[in-house]
Parts: C-alpha cells; structure tokens; sequence
C-alpha cells in the first residue's frame, strides 16, 4: 500500500532529494544544478512510501502563472504498483481549493498520458527543460482516474 506523507522535517526532505537524485540526475542525466533549485525552500514537499520505504517524491508552488506541480519522481522499480496516482492526488488534495488560480505542470513527453488521466491537458507547444522534452499541462477538470487512481 502507498503511503504520502507532506514533509514535515529535514530528514524527510533529504529522502525526496535522494529519489530526486536518483530519478533524475542518474536516470536521466539532469544537471544537480538544474534540479535544486532556488524554490526549494518555498514549496510543498512530499514523500510516497511503500512498507515506509521511501519510493516517489513531488512538490508545487506558487508561481507567477498559479500553482505549479513539479519534480515528480518514482524509483525505476516502484513504476506501475499506483506510486505516481496516489502521489499526484495526495498533491492535489493538499493543494485543495486553488482558490482561482490556475493549476500547471511541465510534463515530460512520455508521461503525458498519466497527467490526463487526472485531467490535466496540453497547452502550447514543445519546449526542452533539463534537456528532456516537455509540454506544459493545465488542470481542466475531474476526471474518473483521479477518483480511482491510476497505473504510474
């Protein structure tokens, strides 16, 4: 069973720096100076646990454009056992009312599908970040996913 849990202390933030590290900087050779960044102190942090072993990490922020969600991550391993569904609504559920403000997120390609699912949709083109390619998603609306999670 997953298990999301806000961070609430440094040694929880250092579990979702190090499946960060792991996702990112190894897996897909992101920059450490890309992936921390100067948000970090003002966002939300969260950490996915499976048997309290720490699996996924994710965070959001105000920004200028709304509320973005960002730096999500599951460990290689833990793909496809509901990691990413049940992170992305713990995300969503903490954020709650967004009180107006626009919900968004920079999509890697290949996980596009998993964001629609729970209503996100592309807008805009492609752009690279990081050297991966993207695309920026809204939040549009509830969809039958988010209430019954997903595969990711």
């Amino acid at each position: 069973m997953v298990r999301v849990q806000l961070v609430n202390d440094e040694n929880m933030l250092r579990m979702a720096f190090s499946i960060r590290q792991k996702v990112f900087v190894e897996e897909q050779n992101v920059d450490p100076k890309l992936e921390y960044d100067e948000f970090e102190n003002i966002s939300k942090h969260f950490v996915a646990f499976i048997d309290n072993f720490p699996v996924g990490a994710a965070r959001w922020r105000y920004t200028d454009e709304g509320i973005k969600l960002e730096r999500f991550a599951v460990i290689a391993d833990r793909r496809g056992k509901g990691v990413g569904s049940t992170l992305l609504k713990s995300t969503l559920e903490n954020i709650g009312d967004p009180a107006g403000k626009q919900l968004y997120l920079h999509a890697q390609n290949q996980v596009i599908p998993f964001y629609e699912k729970f209503g996100f949709e592309v807008e805009g083109g492609e752009f690279e970040e990081a050297g991966i390619l993207h695309h920026k998603m809204t939040y549009k609306k509830e969809s039958g996913e988010r209430e019954s999670g997903g595969a990711i």
